[in-house]
C-alpha cells in the first residue's frame, strides 16, 4: 500500500465504518469504583503516558482518515494535568463533527465552561446512585455533592447534551433505576443504563450482581410510558423518549443485545494501545510511529488503516466464567 494515499474512510474485514473513536489521556482517577478498578490499583509509570501532543497527533490522523467523532476518556480525563490544553487543541478540527468527554462530574464544577469554549459538545456523566452513602460505596472516595454540583456546572456550560451513564448492580443500586429517570428528567437531561461488563478481575462474582436492560427497561415502562425511538448519538445505546419530557433513557447492553455488528468504533488507550475491540485482546501500539517518526505522521496513518485487518467481528462476554475472558480493567482501556 502506497503510504502516501488512504481510504476516505477506515473500513473493516467485515465492512464496518469505523468513524468513532475513544482516546483514554489517562488511566488515573480520584475514584475506585467497584466495578472499574481495584481498590489497591497501580497506575502506569507517567513516563509511559502518551503526550497531550501525541494525543493530539492521534486524534488529527484518526479524523484525517474519515473519523467524525472522538470522546476523551480515562480513568478520569480531567484530573490529568493541562488536559484543556488538548480539547482546546482538537476541539474545531476541519472534519470532527463530535467532540465528548466521559467524566466521573468531580472536575465539572469548575471545568465545564472552559471544555464549552474548547468545542466538547456533549458530556457523559457516569452516576451510579443518588444516595450518598451508597455512592460513597460504590466509589470507595467520591463525594456525591461534589459530583451533584459537578452536574449543574455542566448544564449551565451551555454543552448540546449532558447524560448520566449509570450502571445498576444487584443487591446494590438496582433499586435505584426509576429515581435515576425521575432524577434525570428534573434536570431536563438523557440517562444510559450500560450492563456490567466482565472485564478485570474484581473480589465477587458479576454473574451475582448482573442485571440485564431488559429486566430495567420492563421496569421503567411500568413507572413511565416510553416510546421507542431511532435516534442515536453514534455509539451503542438504543433510545426511547420519555413524553412530555427533555429526557432521552438509553440502553447499552453488551450482554442481552449484543450491538457487534454495528460497531463503529476503537479505542486508544492512555499509553497508545489501539483496541480493535473492547472485549477482545487484537491491539497495535501507536506510540513507536509517534517517536520513532515525531515529524511524519504517514507510517501512523498507515498502521491506523491496517489495523482494520485485525478488528474482530466482535466481544464474547460470559458472566458465568470463573475468570473473565479480558483481565484488564476497563481503567486501563479507557472508559
Amino acid at each position: 500500500m502506497n503510504c502516501g494515499t488512504y481510504p476516505p474512510a477506515l473500513i473493516d474485514s467485515f465492512g464496518r465504518k469505523v468513524d468513532y473513536i475513544r482516546l483514554s489521556i489517562t488511566d488515573r482517577c480520584d475514584f475506585r469504583c467497584v466495578y472499574c478498578m481495584p481498590e489497591d490499583v497501580q497506575f502506569l509509570p507517567r513516563d509511559e503516558l502518551l503526550s497531550l501532543e501525541e494525543c493530539a497527533r492521534i486524534v488529527k490522523a484518526f479524523v484525517s482518515l474519515g473519523v467524525k467523532k472522538v470522546r476523551i476518556t480515562g480513568g478520569e480525563p480531567l484530573v490529568r494535568k493541562d488536559a484543556l490544553w488538548l480539547f482546546n487543541e482538537i476541539g474545531h478540527l476541519p472534519g470532527l463533527n463530535e467532540l465528548v468527554v466521559t467524566t466521573n462530574g468531580s472536575q465539572l464544577e469548575h471545568q465545564a465552561e472552559a471544555l464549552k469554549r474548547a468545542g466538547v459538545r456533549r458530556v457523559n456523566i457516569s452516576l451510579d446512585s443518588l444516595d450518598a452513602t451508597r455512592f460513597r460505596r460504590i466509589t470507595r472516595v467520591g463525594d456525591l455533592g461534589k459530583v451533584l454540583r459537578g452536574i449543574m456546572a455542566a448544564k449551565q456550560a451551555g454543552f448540546e447534551s449532558v447524560k448520566l451513564n449509570t450502571i445498576l448492580m444487584r443487591d446494590i443500586n438496582e433499586d435505584e433505576a426509576i429515581s435515576m429517570v425521575g432524577f434525570a428528567i428534573v434536570q431536563g437531561i438523557d440517562i444510559a443504563f450500560i450492563e456490567e461488563m466482565p472485564l478485570g478481575q474484581v473480589n465477587y462474582a458479576r454473574n451475582s450482581t448482573y442485571v440485564s436492560n431488559e429486566e430495567t427497561l420492563k421496569l421503567l415502562r411500568a413507572r413511565y410510558d416510553l416510546i421507542g425511538s431511532v435516534e442515536t448519538t453514534g455509539g451503542p445505546a438504543r433510545y426511547w423518549r420519555v413524553p412530555n419530557t427533555d429526557t432521552k433513557v438509553g440502553f447499552i447492553s453488551p450482554h442481552s443485545h449484543n450491538f457487534c455488528e454495528s460497531c463503529n468504533r476503537v479505542r486508544v488507550t492512555s499509553k497508545g494501545e489501539l483496541y480493535l475491540c473492547l472485549g477482545q485482546e487484537n491491539k497495535v501500539n501507536l506510540a513507536p510511529f509517534l517517536r520513532q517518526f515525531p515529524n511524519d505522521d504517514r507510517p501512523l496513518k498507515e498502521a491506523i488503516v491496517n489495523s482494520m485487518r485485525v478488528k474482530p467481528k466482535g466481544h464474547y462476554f460470559n458472566l458465568k466464567r470463573a475468570e473473565p475472558a479480558v483481565i484488564r480493567f476497563m481503567s486501563h482501556t479507557g472508559g
